[in-house]
């Protein structure tokens, strides 16, 4: 399921979350995941799902959970000219959704780029004394001591982040023309096999393989924003637990629900100490009787994760029965990256990421630390204006400062747009902030990414300014 950083929920805040959830309802938004990161809806998709009811939307961010509501971009332009391919290739295999065609991969163009590929198998996760580590592991010690005679909960932590659209969407309830399936949001090694957008992918392989009590944690990818809180890779971990009658007399939703928020206000206790939570109603596909669990931490409310009862259909798709209600399960998800940026106040997600001693050295396995920043090196700002190309995303835009800047860009910020009264053409303007958090960087560096990503952008079809 799916996450990233968590946010205050505060007035204003809930108020757009409202809005939110007039547009969950209508679109069937998908999200199992506070990091635990289900499939997200971007923040495009959101202020366009907005737009279409009549809303405005403001600059706010949901969290990446395993079960919480991410934001997807909406359409989708021919991502293959990033990477040397062209527009009319990757049409003909999409639909006019946007959404890649399973059965046609006819001069299909993968829109993993080598900075993505290179960081398939870093496994954070598993790097000892990393932030994330750490809080997987207090994880797992909790599970490990809530497993009883008939559930003994097991940890996967190195599966193949490489996973079948059937995994990753069928599998789990996604609708067919869900915006978290288009090649916009997701990336596709070809029109049936993803980088996992969240945990859940495994829900049903682990299913069918007989686990009834399981952790899963995992890297999951999306095409993202860029700013301190959002990265194209990201890690999730999610929990799932099934009830077999036999084992449970009278078995009731009642039951799996107090069940599941025995564990999780649990094992919040073990990793934010004594905290006041409360239990808000959600809506989640793949489950019912959904909530998100948040808690108040240091003067504000934050959304943990998300969570509810499977839906019958999965557990009967995995082969569990017989007899339709007989077994039930819980799930959660949760964003490791959306924690550990709270609990250790890590400003910058970028920073897992490092492979700095200054920043490795300062935690310690079982121990959550303050991180202490070591340099505050200067930003760079260099803006970028163009014409539209006739399809556009603003993903796109993200994903070639992304390529060619790697871990220097620090932000990308739309500052300015306008449409011609005449022509009717739309114009942007970017701010792309640049800044090391390990050097100072020199302004030939930071003048040749940029000269790099004008002519990306031109050889993608806009018309720059």
């Amino acid at each position: 399921m799916e996450t990233r950083p968590l946010t205050p929920r505060n007035a204003k805040t809930k108020a757009v979350w409202v809005g939110l959830g007039l547009l969950v309802a209508s679109v069937g938004v998908f999200s199992l995941a506070n990091s635990g990161n289900k499939a997200f809806l971007s923040k495009s998709a959101v202020r366009e799902g907005l737009r279409a009811h009549g809303m405005q939307s403001t600059h706010t961010r949901t969290g990446s959970s395993s079960f919480s509501i991410r934001q997807h971009p909406n359409s989708i332009f021919g991502i293959s000219r990033l990477h040397g391919g062209n527009a009319q290739s990757t049409t003909r295999v999409q639909s006019t959704s946007g959404i890649p065609d399973p059965n046609n991969a006819d001069g299909f163009e993968s829109n993993i780029s080598p900075s993505i590929a290179e960081k398939v198998g870093a496994q954070l996760h598993l790097q000892q004394d990393h932030p994330l580590n750490i809080i997987k592991k207090k994880i797992e010690a909790y599970f490990d001591s809530m497993s009883g005679d008939n559930h003994k909960f097991k940890s996967f932590d190195d599966l193949d982040a490489y996973v079948s659209t059937q995994a990753c969407f069928d599998d789990v309830l996604v609708p067919p023309d869900h915006v978290s399936r288009k090649i916009s949001d997701t990336f596709y090694k070809s029109p049936t096999e993803v980088l996992r957008t969240h945990t859940s992918a495994h829900q049903t392989e682990l299913l069918r393989k007989g686990e009834r009590a399981f952790l899963v944690t995992g890297d999951c990818f999306r095409r993202d924003e860029i700013d301190a809180s959002h990265y194209p890779v990201f890690h999730q971990m999610e929990g799932v637990k099934v009830f077999d009658p036999k084992d449970t007399p009278n078995l009731s939703v009642d039951m799996v629900v107090e069940d599941l928020k025995k564990h999780l206000e649990g094992m919040v206790k073990v990793i934010f100490g004594e905290v006041e939570m409360r239990w808000v109603d959600a809506y989640f596909p793949f489950t019912h009787h959904s909530m998100e669990l948040e808690v108040f931490f240091n003067g504000d409310w934050l959304e943990v994760l998300g969570c509810g009862v499977m839906q019958e259909k999965i557990l009967e798709s995995s082969g569990i029965g017989p007899g339709k209600g007989e077994h039930m399960a819980w799930a959660f998800g949760m964003g490791l990256e959306r924690l550990a940026m709270v609990l250790f106040e890590i400003p910058d997600i970028r920073l897992f990421w490092s492979k700095d001693a200054r920043f490795l050295t300062q935690f310690e396995d079982g121990k959550i630390t303050k991180f202490k920043p070591f340099s505050k090196y200067p930003p760079c700002y260099k803006d970028v204006s163009f014409w539209l190309p006739e399809k556009f995303e603003e993903n796109d835009v993200f994903a070639m400062v992304r390529d060619e800047a790697g871990d220097l860009v620090e932000g990308v910020e739309l500052i300015d747009q306008f449409t011609h009264p005449k022509t009717n053409r739309e114009s942007r303007c970017y701010r792309i902030n640049y800044r090391s958090m390990e050097r100072s960087l020199t302004n030939e560096e930071v003048d040749d990414i940029q000269l790099r990503v004008r002519d990306k952008m031109t050889a993608y079809g806009a018309d720059l300014r």
